[in-house]
């Protein structure tokens, strides 16, 4: 263990040094630094504190630089064992309870002495409190990052039974020091590891918390529970949800800077048997990907999709699972033919990203305000295109289909495994299929795959499913393909990929297909008719993907092989 230097300058007088490091490093930008030095000039607040408490970056990226502008060592978990926490807990006589209260963990080695770090270990107040304990015994000062600090104290705790408190007392829990940094910190990580979602889920004695990143579920830390009101409490307090409310589930948003980035948060709270778990969907403000070509989509699927967009009327359906993307597609074809020129209306829920120029609807189904009681308003507004965010039941279904054949450009989603269910879909909802036939002009199934981590990739042989012409129709392969392998390093977390992107099946209702879709023809036959016209599966179009070394062959058999496929 590195010793930490004794006569350091703190960092409210050394800001120019530690803003320029953060600077050379692209960790900020430099309007914020202007914005906290000014910022500082009338707290005296530490430089690094302001622009965390800004959003300017969070801590997990700030730690790494204060610890090499101040020659502090930065050390991790795995680098301390709980004997030798105990140990200086006993050589203090204090408790865990202690070391919770200060946010910071102490240790002794007997080789090298006692140790304390923090997420501050320059913080005056604490080295005091700390040193005083210690007597005559030197305190060597590292830094530690408050999240790590938590999940470490945590273990060492006892478990106790969870009480029933008022609210007055969650508030209270909610508004503690290092409750809000614990959950700060929570989120600014997430959003540095590119997390789609956080969940946090009690056990029977831990909590656990997971990151959705690229659409797959990492564990990234774990607490124990008896510090779980304090985190729901304060995860409650800033989404504006009922702080005493334990039994009903409960959805609420946060608006919030962390990392330097705008974020929306969507929270959602369901009680469990072990407590109330808790998701919260990261959405970003400024979404540089809501644009087609971004999207994945290849030449003459872009090309099709920008030809439904200029329809003058009918239904186009995006269908496939949640999280598929189906949401972000739409939006980015909204934002592609958003000329100000017709009038475009969306009805959600909720609505997920603002876009400008555009009318958007957060249905509320709480006071009656359905999707369908939202569009039968809309359609006297005079749209030329509508958005449905979801079709989820019959009435909904029946004014989209009307909606479409009145001179309305109606999108929507659908719940379908692929594009040729969509028809059966809407039939099973109760609609005529000769209604369906009619109104549908296009539509489409998409998966999200991982894109391969550019850094630690390498080249694989394709496998024997090429040799397989069933699954290879519609695909043309040059024999000249980059099959690549995931292996996993440093910039994709170990995992292999980094990003996604969409694989899609795009089919256009042409004259051939609208006769046996209102005979409910089945859909092999509906699939014999749309692969003449060039229709390619989601396989097929992974397939390319896969073939351009973009992806892994097992990425897109993971999402995209059906049964008639496998």
């Amino acid at each position: 263990m590195n010793n930490p230097k004794v006569d350091q300058i703190p960092l409210s007088q050394n800001h120019d040094l530690i803003g320029q490091l953060l600077l050379e490093r692209g960790l900020i930008a430099a309007q914020d630094l202007e914005n906290a030095l000014d910022f500082q000039s009338r707290s005296g607040s530490k430089l690094g504190d302001i622009l965390v408490r800004l959003g300017a970056l969070s801590e997990e990226s700030l730690i790494p630089v204060l610890a090499q502008q101040t020659g502090y060592s930065l050390v991790m978990q795995a680098d301390i064992s709980r004997e030798h926490i105990f140990q200086a807990l006993e050589r203090l006589a204090w408790s865990t309870e202690t070391l919770l209260k200060l946010s910071a963990v102490l240790w002794e080695d007997l080789a090298t002495g006692l140790h304390a770090a923090a997420a501050d270990p320059l913080d005056a107040g604490l080295q005091e409190e700390v040193e005083a304990a210690a007597g005559l015994h030197p305190v060597q000062w590292h830094f530690m990052r408050a999240h790590e600090i938590e999940r470490l104290l945590s273990q060492l705790q006892g478990i106790d039974k969870q009480q029933a408190f008022s609210a007055e007392h969650f508030r209270e829990l909610a508004e503690d020091a290092p409750v809000i940094a614990f959950v700060n910190s929570l989120i600014a990580q997430a959003i540095d590891e590119r997390a789609s979602d956080i969940h946090i889920e009690p056990g029977e004695q831990r909590c656990e918390i997971r990151y959705r990143i690229d659409g797959v579920l990492h564990t990234r830390s774990d607490f124990a529970i008896d510090r779980y009101p304090a985190v729901t409490s304060r995860i409650k307090l800033i989404a504006h949800l009922d702080i005493a409310e334990r039994r009903l589930p409960q959805d609420g948003r946060i608006t919030l800077r962390a990392s330097g980035a705008e974020m929306d948060m969507r929270v959602s709270v369901i009680p469990a048997v072990h407590g109330e778990s808790i998701v919260m969907r990261l959405l970003p403000k400024k979404r540089e990907d809501l644009a087609l070509p971004a999207l994945g989509f290849e030449p003459d699927h872009l090309q099709m999709l920008k030809d439904w967009m200029e329809l003058p009327s009918g239904l186009v359906l995006v269908t496939g699972p949640t999280g598929s993307g189906k949401s972000t597609t739409l939006y980015s074809a909204l934002s592609a033919v958003n000329d100000r020129k017709r009038k475009i209306i969306t009805v959600e829920d909720p609505v997920e990203h603002k876009l400008p120029g555009i009318i958007q609807i957060q249905t509320q189904s709480e006071i009656g305000y359905t999707f369908a009681r939202a569009l039968r308003s809309i359609l006297r507004h005079d749209p030329d295109i509508v958005m449905i965010g979801e079709i989820r039941d019959r009435e909904t279904a029946e004014i989209a289909i009307q909606s479409a054949l009145t001179g309305h450009l109606v999108l929507a989603t659908l719940h379908t495994n692929d594009a040729l269910s969509s028809f059966t879909r809407l039939v099973d909802m109760g609609i005529e299929p000769y209604l369906v036939s009619a109104a549908t002009q296009a539509v489409m199934a998409q998966r999200l795959v991982r894109r391969l981590c550019p850094h630690c990739a390498v080249p694989a042989a394709a496998g024997p499913v090429m040799h397989d012409n069933h699954k290879i129709s519609n695909v043309v392969l040059t024999g000249t393909e980059r099959w690549r392998e995931a292996v996993g390093c440093d910039h994709c977390q170990h995992t292999g990929y980094r990003g996604r992107q969409g694989i899609y099946e795009l089919v256009t209702v042409t004259a051939e297909l609208r006769h046996p879709i209102a005979s409910q023809a089945a859909t092999a036959e509906l699939e014999k008719l749309a692969n003449a016209s060039g229709r390619r599966s989601l396989f097929q179009d992974g397939l390319i993907k896969a073939g351009r070394g973009e992806t892994t062959l097992a990425e897109v058999m993971r999402v995209a092989v059906t049964d008639a496929e496998s």
